[in-house]
């Protein structure tokens, strides 16, 4: 292939992110993340409506109004221009975090029988919006203080924080239809999430994509049928109900208002950057602080936006984070097609009628698999913590309590001052603000020491220490991870300065696999034989004692001590060392000699590769162990 071949094919090749799909698949895509985003983009400005007082009429405007506004901020969000827009498929939907002030800035300022609070809100808005989008640039240069450790814990609060409010849906949602003791709503809930499921498990490719939205459709229908899902508003609503811009009147500003409304805005940008970094892990593209930027800037936009067409502020919405996840379609333009649909429900109230028709509990039994989805990914991305440095343990485990304290009891925001009130009124941005500011105090305000990585709590060896040691004091300290010899930990010694404990563990395995072929059989031969009757804490040494209990070695009936004795015989017989087995990764013994005795017909080459592999295992475990000795919390987990 020439070179002008291989780069026009290198051209051809699209990111899944950017492909556009057919006009059927992104119809139906789309739809499915409007079903599942409608519940959540309607519930603001119902709150807020009842809250100042306002007409059935008024409400109505502002539904419309909404839904319209969402979709452009779509649109936006996912297809971008300029320097707007991350161009990921991100949906927007209006902040739940703006309910509570925005409530307080139209009661402080309503007259009766007006709509002047609402005249304030939408300007405080508009200028938070504009606000929002010039610091953009400036909020994205703090990526450095959202490393893994910050993104994960925030991904995974966003998704558990969420499930409350799918649980809310799975009890008839809030008000007169909430009954939690119904076992009607149970079994649509119930019945929606696994058919969703069933669907994920029997189908695949198009079919296992729209999961959601079947189970959405034919929940709605079964319970249609039953005469649970009632439609009687399509016939009340328009036909057209265009939103004007002003349509309550012109602005009003206040300075009160505004800043509250900023403070608002600052703390939706933490959520942004979070789902941002969601949803760049699930499609496999790299965010960059120029990402977040653009996620900013289109937040800012679709804001000020919201407050001309009669809205309020937007950020990206986290419900639909997990539908991307579980779909696993990646596509922008799905979001922009969600988007499109959107406007056209804003513009024809009818249509918008129809799929308020879902029953709560059918939504909530869907919103179950998806919010929990987003909290997987949080998983996914805490996987690459570093554990062993208890500084990121206390990070996410005081971070995901308190989100869970709000969460569960979001009562608690009572009993702090009205401005702290705001934090304290979601767990996701509580636990988000926790994560940022507690790894700032750790991993860069003063001195950095590194994580703890040997000795007992209290007074364990820290990674600096460890940089500083004299051979014979690195060697003392790890030379309980290889059995008999302490050549391995001495060569380790040379790959000096450490920069994490993953790079001092990689130091063991890299002496280990490189020195020459004599030495590694005499380390071999230092391990003992499986079943022997040398192996005591006395003869054998504490930790191949904990090594082998993991699978009942040391205590072993007279048939099985037979066994691994005849066992070890025949291996050492043919390969001159004992059979070496990092039992820890298996610890049924049947497994153990069946898998002995197929390894007896390996050649020697291979069993000599094996066996460095099964030193290196059992090191790992024995390095896990004495970095657990520097973390009380690590400790209790792996010695129950």
């Amino acid at each position: 292939m020439t070179d002008a071949a291989v780069a026009t094919r290198t051209k051809s090749v699209k990111h899944p992110v950017d492909e556009m799909l057919p006009a059927g698949k992104l119809a139906i895509y789309g739809f499915q993340h409007v079903l599942a985003f409608y519940a959540g983009a309607v519930i603001v400005p119902i709150l807020l409506a009842n809250a100042l007082g306002l007409s059935d009429a008024q409400l109505v405007h502002l539904i419309n109004a909404d839904l319209f506004t969402c979709g452009i901020a779509s649109i936006i969000q996912s297809v971008g221009f300029w320097k707007v827009g991350v161009k990921l498929p991100l949906l927007q939907g209006v902040t739940f975090t703006a309910v509570s002030p925005m409530i307080a800035i139209g009661l402080a300022t309503k007259t009766p029988g007006s709509t002047d609070g609402l005249l304030v809100i939408y300007g405080a808005v508009i200028v938070a919006g504009i606000f929002t989008f010039l610091i953009a640039p400036f909020f994205s240069r703090l990526i450095r203080f959202f490393p893994p450790v910050v993104t994960g814990s925030v991904i995974t609060i966003i998704g558990i924080a969420l499930l409350p409010v799918a649980a809310l849906d799975v009890v008839g949602g809030a008000g007169p239809t909430h009954h939690p003791e119904s076992g009607r709503n149970l079994a649509y809930a119930m019945a929606t999430l696994l058919l969703i499921v069933l669907i994920q498990r029997i189908f695949k490719g198009f079919m296992a994509t729209v999961a959601v939205l079947l189970g959405l459709v034919i929940g709605t229908l079964v319970a249609w049928g039953l005469g649970d899902a009632h439609f009687e508003q399509i016939s009340a609503s328009n036909w057209v109900g265009v939103t004007t811009p002003f349509y309550f009147g012109w602005p009003r500003f206040s300075v009160a208002a505004i800043i509250s409304m900023i403070v608002v805005m600052l703390i939706t940008a933490v959520e942004t950057t979070g789902d941002v970094f969601a949803t760049g892990e699930i499609v496999e593209k790299r965010v960059g602080s120029e990402d977040i930027a653009r996620a900013l800037r289109a937040d800012g936009l679709a804001t000020t936006i919201g407050g001309v067409m009669n809205s309020f502020p937007y950020t990206c919405f986290a419900e639909n984070v997990g539908l991307v996840r579980l779909t696993r379609v990646k596509s922008r333009y799905v979001v922009a097609a969600a988007g499109v649909i959107m406007i056209i429900l804003g513009a024809i109230p009818k249509a918008g009628a129809l799929v308020a028709g879902i029953p709560h509990p059918v939504l909530g039994g869907a919103a179950l698999a998806m919010f929990a989805t987003v909290a997987v990914v949080g998983i996914q991305t805490l996987s690459r913590v570093d554990f062993n440095d208890h500084r990121n343990t206390v990070i996410v485990g005081t971070s995901l309590g308190l989100a869970m304290l709000v969460t569960v009891e979001p009562n608690v925001a009572k009993a702090v001052p009205e401005w702290a009130s705001i934090i304290f009124g979601s767990g996701i941005t509580l636990g988000s603000i926790t994560a940022i500011v507690l790894n700032v105090i750790f991993h860069h305000v003063g001195k950095s020491y590194g994580p703890t990585v040997a000795g007992a709590p209290g007074a364990g060896v820290r990674l600096d220490q460890i940089n500083s040691m004299s051979r014979e004091k690195f060697v003392s300290t790890f030379s309980r991870l290889f059995q008999g010899s302490d050549w391995v930990v001495e060569r380790a010694y040379d790959h000096r300065p450490f920069t994490d404990t993953s790079d001092l563990r990689a130091s063991f395995q890299e002496a280990l696999f490189s020195a020459p072929r004599e030495e590694q059989v005499g380390l071999m031969n230092t391990y003992v034989d499986l079943g022997s009757d040398v192996v005591s804490k006395d003869s054998a040494g504490e930790d191949a004692l904990r090594d082998l209990s993991a699978a009942g070695l040391t205590r072993l009936n007279d048939e099985d001590h037979a066994a691994f004795g005849d066992l070890a015989a025949q291996y050492r017989a043919r390969f001159g060392i004992p059979l070496i087995v990092s039992v820890r990764d298996d610890d049924r013994r049947a497994h153990i000699l069946a898998s002995g005795q197929v390894r007896l017909h390996n050649s020697p080459t291979h069993e000599h590769a094996a066996a460095l592999i099964e030193i290196a295992k059992i090191a790992n475990y024995r390095f896990d162990e004495q970095v657990a000795e520097a973390n009380p919390i690590a400790t209790a987990r792996t010695r129950r």
